[in-house]
Parts: structure tokens; sequence; C-alpha cells
């Protein structure tokens, strides 16, 4: 499949089905996974994102689609010539957003479940065999969270493990089902999509899976928790260079958490909510040795990113005021 605008590429020359191992090719008709990753510049991280995904050898046959969202350069030749044990398809497109590249993988993928992942995630050795279990032993639920972790490696990685374990554990519903959904990890059968180009809102340059997650709540569906599938989210960035992305992403996801308010759905955490997972996660940095610096690096990258959500929401509502004409 190749739509305008997009150049499929083998891992040698472009406009060639890609390279597939003769055991794969013989069983591809069973393909169970399309893996979806969207790039723009973090060729690097991609690398060990590959990396992890070659070590699930006890899970079911996958695919890979990476999606080029009009990268700065390149696929540097180690990706476009990679012959592992999967295949492999590169596909470009001009910069159009995180949303729409998702959309253009997902047009590419042949699996019956589409996994959803970023080009920085490392997938643990069992990951897919432990998602397959779950998908055949719970065939009433069509979405699925896989458990994110961070790389405690490093400080700003300690603070990303705090976050996660906090958001996890809040969200986490009795049934099993989480009112959570992050597609550095996230699978769904494709019988579920009605519509492969619009399965992301493209006008969502972020918070695109937090969109996703309105649509499913307003669907009566939540994503169902695998806690056995786990997805490693590495933070490569510095401490200052995450303050710049918090500050940037929260006036991008501004405008999406207003046209989810919109339809009357609650998504953001309360003050009070708020206040308890602070707290909570102060706990769990001493109970995991996680270390009070982590915490300070959590709170002071939410403490910026509401700052900026206020500040977006008063200034919505001032154009707003001034966009009403005086009454007569």
């Amino acid at each position: 499949m190749q739509g305008a605008g997009v150049i499929l590429h083998s891992y040698a020359c472009d406009g060639v089905v890609p390279h597939m191992p003769s055991d794969i090719a013989n069983s591809a008709q069973v393909t169970l996974f399309s893996v979806v990753i969207p790039v723009y510049n973090d060729w690097a991280t991609l690398e060990q994102c590959l990396r992890s995904l070659e070590a699930q050898t006890d899970g079911p046959n996958f695919e890979v689609i990476v999606v080029d969202d009009g990268s700065e350069k390149p696929a540097p030749d180690s990706i476009r010539q990679r012959d592992g044990p999967y295949p492999l398809t590169l596909v470009s497109q001009p910069n159009t957003g995180i949303a729409a590249a998702r959309n253009r993988g997902l047009q590419h993928s042949r699996g019956s479940v589409i996994v959803f992942t970023d080009a920085d995630c490392r997938f643990q050795a069992n990951c897919f065999s432990a998602l397959a279990t779950t998908i055949s032993n719970f065939p009433q639920h069509n979405c699925f969270q896989l458990h994110l972790t961070g790389d405690c490696s490093t400080v700003v990685g300690r603070a990303e493990e705090l976050r996660l374990i906090a958001i996890q554990d809040q969200m986490l519903q009795p049934s099993g089902c989480i009112r959570y959904l992050n597609t550095a990890g996230f699978a769904i059968r494709r019988a579920r999509i009605k519509n492969a180009a619009n399965l992301f809102d493209p006008v969502a340059l972020r918070a695109e899976d937090t969109l996703l997650l309105a649509n499913l709540i307003q669907g009566g569906e939540l994503p169902f928790f695998v806690t056995n599938a786990v997805v490693q989210h590495v933070v490569s960035l510095s401490f200052l260079q995450c303050l710049r992305k918090d500050l940037w992403s929260a006036w991008l996801e501004g405008g999406i958490y207003e046209m989810i308010a919109a339809r009357g759905i609650q998504m953001r955490m309360r003050p009070r909510d708020r206040l308890g997972m602070l707290l909570s996660t102060w706990k769990t940095s001493r109970q995991y040795s996680l270390g009070g610096a982590a915490w300070f690096v959590l709170v002071a990258r939410q403490s910026l990113q509401r700052i900026v959500t206020v500040t977006y929401h008063c200034l919505r509502i001032g154009s707003n005021a001034h966009a009403v004409p005086n009454a007569p």
C-alpha cells in the first residue's frame, strides 16, 4: 500500500517490498502484532527500541512499521539495511505530526493487533508473549494498555518512574481496566478500528492518546491493563531540556483538553486528587529508594505544566470574552 506523498522503503532500496526473513514469510498470514513507531529525528533512540524488539523471541509473529515524520536527516543505514528477526517497513512522510504518523503506520500494517510505541521505549523480553496471552484470555476487550516503567539510571528517569507508578496505580479500576492511555505502549484490535486514517485525530499535535482515550470513554470503553507486559520509557533529556519540552507540550495540550472538556468528559485531575498523588509519590520515592531528588524533579515538572495549563485556560477565557459583542 503506498499513498500519495509516501515512500515505502525496503532495507536497501526504495519502492521494493520490505525484506522478510524466510521463517516469517512462511507464516506472514498469521502475523499477530503490527508495531507502529513514529520517528522525528530520534534515530539513535530508535536503535535501542528495535534491539529490544529483537528479544521478543517467545512471542507471536510480528512486523514493525517505522514512520519517519519528516526528520531533518534520513534514516541511517543501520536501520535501512537492518536484517533482524522480523520484517521492518520504513515509511516517509512530510512533517505532519505524531497523530498523522501513527495513522500512516496503521494504514501500512497487516497484523490483527496494532501495538503503538515510541522510539525512546524498550520492550521487556517477554512483553509480546504476555500481551498475546492476555488478548487471548480476554476476548471481550479491544484495547490494552501496557505496563510502563521508567529508566532509573538517572534522576530524570527515576522521576518518570515515580510519575508512571502514581498514574497507573491511581487510574487502575477494580475491573482491571485503566482510565489511562499512553501510546508509549498501547495495543488495539484491528477489528475495533473503524477508520484507519483517523484513529488518532490529526489536529492533535500533542496528547493524541488522551484524545483517543476520551473517544473510548465516550463509547463506554476503557483499555485493559496488562500488568506483565512491560515497556520501559527512557528519558534521554536533561532536567532543563525536560522543562523546555514540558512548557511547549503543555501549551499544545491545552487546546486538546479544552476540546475534551467541551464534551463533558473529565480528564484532568482535580486539585485534591493532584495533591494526593504528589503525597503518594513522596511515599513511593522512599519505598522504592528512588530518592528525594527524583520527587523534586517530578514536582517541578508537574508544577510547570500546571502553570502553563492555567495560563492557557485564562487566556482562552479572556479571548472569548473579547470576542462577544457588547449588548445593545
